[in-house]
This record gives C-alpha cells, structure tokens and sequence, in this order.
C-alpha cells in the first residue's frame, strides 16, 4: 500500500504538463564532461556511461548530502550506517565502495588511512559543489588506481566573471540547522569562487535498537583561483576544508551487543591544488601539485578518552602531476601525462610510506564525423608490487542525429593499502593490486528535438586478486574474486520547459567467487533499484516536485545470511520565489513514514520536515 502511495505522488508532479507533452521542441543538450577522458569533451564523443549532476539539480532536490542524491543515480548503490555524518559508502555497478575513486577540484581525496581506502561520502555535503559527475565503469588509463567501480569527480562552486551569490538557510527535522553561502566574479584575468557552510542536527540513534540520538555537526569551506597572466598561461589555486564530528554508537559491556554510548568522531578534510597552466602551439600544458590530508579521531568516554582520542588515524597524500592535451587536427587528438604520488599513513605510533610513478598516453581519434574512437595505455610503479600496465579503449558512434551507440572496454586495478601493507600484526607487505576487466555497450536516442531522451547499457565486470582479511591466517591476502553484470535504463523528459522528470532502472546481478562464498550475491548490493523525479514550475513562480526510490532485497554479509528487506521511499518539495532574489522552499522526505534499514542494526529516518530561505543574484 505504501508503494502505491508513492507513484501517487509522483504521477501528481507529472500531472500538470502531461497533455502539453509534445507542444514544445527543446534543443539537445551539447553537454561537455571531464571524467571521461580526464580533458573537456562532448558527451556525444565519450563511449563512456556518465551522469551529470549539476547545482540547478542540488538547489531543486534541495539535497543536503550529496549521497542522497547519488543513490538516485543508475548504477550507484548508498549504504549510511545510521543518520547524517555516519559512515557512508558508494558503490558503482556492484563493486566495493572501495573501488569507487572520489575527485574534488582535481585531488584525489581517497582516505590513505582507511584500512580499505574507500572515502566516507558522510561528510561530503552539496553546500559547496556546483556540478558533479559520475563515471559508470572502469578507467584506470585516465585515474590510476581505485577507479575500478567508476569516479565521482565533484567541481566546486566555479571562477566566473562578472558576479554571481547564493546563500541559504534551513531549519528542520531533529533540530537540524543548516546556513550556506557561495560568491563567485571576477574580470577577464583573475576569477575566484568561494562557499562557507554549516551544519548540525541532532540526528537519530545510530544503533536501530537504541533510544539516544548521535548528532553531526560540520563547518566547510571551499575556495578557487583562477588568474591569467597572459592569454593562454596562469594559474590555478583550489582548496577545500571540513571540520566534522559525529556521535557514534558502539557495543558497550556486559552484553557487547550494538547499542547507545558516547562515543564520539572527529575528522578534519583539507585538500588543496596549486597549478600552472600553458597554451604553446596546439599543446595546452598543465602542471600541478595537489595534496589531500586528513584526520580522524575516535572518542570513548566511558572508558577514559574523553579529551585524548582512544585512536586516531592520519592520512596524506601529495601528488606531482603533469598531464598534456594535443590538439593535432579535427581528426586528432592526444592526452598524455605523468604522475607521483607520495601517500603516508600514521597510526598514532608508526608512519608508513608508499609511492607510486605513472606515465599515461590517449588518443581520441575522429576519423569521420560520426565516429569518435578512444584508446589509451597507462603504467604505474609502485614502491611495493612494482609495475602495472592498464589497457582502455571506447567507441562513439552517431550514424543519424538522435542515436549514439556507445561502447567501451576497460581495465581497472587498485593499489593495496598502506594499512594492508602495514597494519601491525594484520599487514602484508607483499600484496598484489586488486585487478578488473570490463564493457559495457549502450545506446542512447533523443527524440522531439531533444525533448524525450531513452538510454539503455548493459555491463560486465570481472575482478580478481581482491584483498580480503584471510579469517584462516588472520592478515590481509589477495583471496577475494567477483563478478558483475546488469543493465541500465535511462529516461529524461523535458516536453515544456517548466516540467523536468527523469527516471532510471537498474538490474545489478553480482556474485561472490571467493573460497567458501562462491555464488553468494555480494553484500549490500540489491538486483533492482528504481527512482523517479518530477519538478513543475508553474506560470506564477511555485515550483512543486517529487522523488521516489524503489531499493530491492540485498543481504548484509558475505555469507548470505541476514537479509535486508527491499522498501520503497518518496519525498515531495516545493519553492516559492518572494522577489527576483529571494524565495522560500521547503520538503517533506520519507512522506509515507517507511520503516526499513540499508545496513543491518542501523537506524534510518523517518518521516521528516524541513523549511528554509534561499538567496540568488
């Protein structure tokens, strides 16, 4: 009865515009995308699956965390193990969240102090980001290591000239405070772009069973630099910083059964880029320096670390990099570059090291107009496992206007950890990279001018020598292997310019071919999830809209043994502009109240409200 509701109130934000579907023609969109190729390139000439998310899209979902609005992405699974701040991991076609590299402004801002190196998208808010993109599939040609699964690359609020401002204020459910600010101008020589944000709410229990609620609180801040000395040469500055806590849940004595405590977590995010840019004959240059440092503690009063941390972790990345992009004619193209990166990790006690020094060349090639082929090679050395070479080729093809036929072939590895390597008593120091081959095909059509749009891929994936904790000799090994395959379908329709409704659907089939789990589904991955979004803005100004998320059946382990219900979720929104400048907007999540769990033992929200004010110049 609850999911009829829901498609309910979908079809109430389609309502509107649906005898208007075919009155008005809306030009294709020439969209440029970077994580494809790692430079600008058309969307159309990429044979690479990718989504984009842009700050139109954040401001009308009205999304707080960016993992929010990732789960409504095809392809991409989110697991939050409790409110907001809590651990939080993406995946992308079945693979481990681990195998998902994450991009800020260029930096590579993967833990290197994670045991696994994933990055916890829990601390990731949208306060500050103005467009995101996610790469479905393999590309270590471009990214290197970790870009096995797909990447996220997150653009923050952009150097423009001229002068543009947004600020924003919210109050809602479990007390949360929420208040963000971004400006961006500049001239024709020297832009900037700068957001500051705040957050807190008091959350809800982490544990499902518990009765206190675990709160977050976040500053962040972001900042960017552009100034051109001469036409074609300059420079660019990026930072970005968040300072978070979070309250956490543990298992307290006697019964070291999942349940309140006082536990705490603090993590300090600092990543920064420092570059120079050149334009000499057809070669655009860029050299840069990039550096991610992060720092995480862990807090137990109960027992005794109420002012030190009971642990902590320290991670650092610098990285040197120089990446080329020759334009030699219409039909050539070629990218090239060379990179170092230094990783440490420090435990409170020990500091361990790794490096690793890539060289990576790509042509895109377009031998007639409807053809755009890509291919590349990349090496990377690593101070521990030595050399490995990645292979990756895509095809675009567009034989009418409306239909492109996409396929790609890739090859992606992961790097083991520094604390794989290195972890006292649990470390080996001969572990080998995780390795992934995969393809996808695909085919896109547009119709009534770029109006309708309809996508549909189906994937592969297969991967080897993952590391594992080997329960047999309690260390990390190379012992795990898994499969993926599925299909994607995409739909975006924009029949007049007031209406927007996406929806895609997703079958993932994954399987676990390690020893002892083999033909078990992969933990945490569903075979079927669904979502749909309608936004209508009507002739006086009111914009009404809503989202609905179907996640099928998954299982929380390894080993199959505890499943996690399928459920469905819907929130509805609306804003209401005051002047030329200011509006008021306001949404209700979970509207149906639904009560389900996306990670065993942990809690979810409820049916929640939340109202504020927005600000645009």
């Amino acid at each position: 009865m609850k999911t009829f509701k829901l498609f309910l109130f979908a079809g109430a934000a389609l309502a509107p515009a649906a005898p208007a579907f075919a009155q008005t023609e809306v030009p294709e969109d020439e969209q440029v995308v970077v994580v494809a190729s790692g430079v600008p390139q058309n969307a159309d000439e990429t044979g690479r699956a990718v989504t984009v998310i842009d700050r139109e899209t954040i401001e009308t979902r009205q999304t707080v965390a960016l993992s929010d609005l990732l789960a409504t992405t095809a392809s991409v699974d989110v697991t939050r193990s409790g409110g907001p701040g809590a651990l939080t991991a993406v995946r992308i076609r079945g693979a481990d969240d681990a195998q998902t590299l994450v991009l800020i402004d260029g930096v590579r801002v993967n833990d290197p102090s994670s045991p696994s190196g994933a990055f916890d998208f829990g601390n990731l808010l949208t306060s500050s980001i103005e467009r995101v993109e996610v790469l479905r599939g393999a590309n270590s040609v471009v990214w290197g290591s970790q870009a096995i699964g797909g990447v996220v690359n997150v653009v923050t609020e952009s150097p423009i000239g001229g002068v543009k401002a947004r600020a924003n204020a919210e109050y809602g459910y479990a007390d949360q405070i929420s208040a963000n600010a971004g400006i961006a101008g500049g001239t024709h020589s020297v832009q900037g772009g700068f957001t500051a944000g705040y957050l807190r709410t008091d959350g809800i229990s982490q544990a499902a069973a518990g009765t206190e609620d675990d709160g977050f609180r976040q500053y962040n801040a972001s900042g960017r630099l552009r100034v051109e000395f001469a036409p074609g040469f300059g420079a660019d500055l990026r930072g970005y910083y968040a300072d978070s806590r979070v309250d956490l849940d543990g298992f307290p004595a006697p019964s070291y059964s999942f349940a309140d405590t006082d536990e705490f977590a603090t993590t300090q995010e600092l990543y920064g880029y420092a570059g120079l840019f050149g334009d000499i004959g057809p070669v655009s240059n860029r050299i840069a320096f990039t550096i991610a440092d992060i720092n995480r503690d862990n807090f137990d009063p109960e027992n005794g670390f109420a002012d030190t941390p009971a642990y902590l972790y320290r991670g650092r990345s610098e990285r040197y990099e120089y990446r080329g992009d020759a334009a030699l004619s219409d039909q050539v193209r070629l990218t090239f570059g060379a990179e170092q990166e230094n990783l440490r990790f420090y435990d409170g006690s020990d500091t361990f090291r790794a490096d690793i020094t890539s060289v990576f060349g790509q042509a895109i090639v377009t031998p007639v107009e409807q053809v755009t082929i890509t291919g590349g090679v990349r090496n990377d050395d690593h101070s521990r496992f030595g050399g490995f070479t990645s292979w990756g080729a895509s095809t675009a093809i567009r034989p009418i206007a409306g239909t492109l036929l996409r396929a790609s072939y890739s090859e992606g590895f992961k790097a083991p950890t520094l604390y794989q390597l290195f972890a006292p008593f649990y470390g080996t120091d001969t572990l080998a990279p995780e390795t992934a081959k995969s393809w996808d095909v695909g085919i896109e059509q547009s119709a009534l001018g770029g109006a309708a749009k309809l996508g549909v891929t189906y994937f592969h994936r297969n991967t080897r020598n993952q590391i594992d904790f080997d329960l047999v000799d309690f260390v990390y090994a190379n012992i795990a292997r898994a499969h993926a395959d599925g299909v994607e379908v995409e739909l975006a329709l924009k029949p007049v310019d007031a209406l927007t409704f996406t929806a895609n659907y997703t079958y993932t089939d994954t399987e676990n071919r390690s020893a002892g789990f083999e033909g078990n589904d992969l933990a945490r991955r569903p075979r079927d999830v669904a979502s749909v979004s309608a936004d209508y803005r009507f002739r006086f100004g009111l914009s009404f809209g809503g989202t609905v998320t179907l996640i099928g059946d998954s299982f929380n382990d390894a080993g199959n043994r505890t499943r996690i219900d399928g459920f469905a979720i819907g929130s509805v929104r609306a804003e209401l502009p005051i002047s030329q400048l200011l509006s008021v907007y306001g949404r209700v999540e979970n509207v149906t109240d639904a009560r389900y769990q996306v990670v065993s033992g942990y809690g979810t929200y409820g049916r929640s409200a939340f109202a504020g004010v927005r600000l645009r110049y």
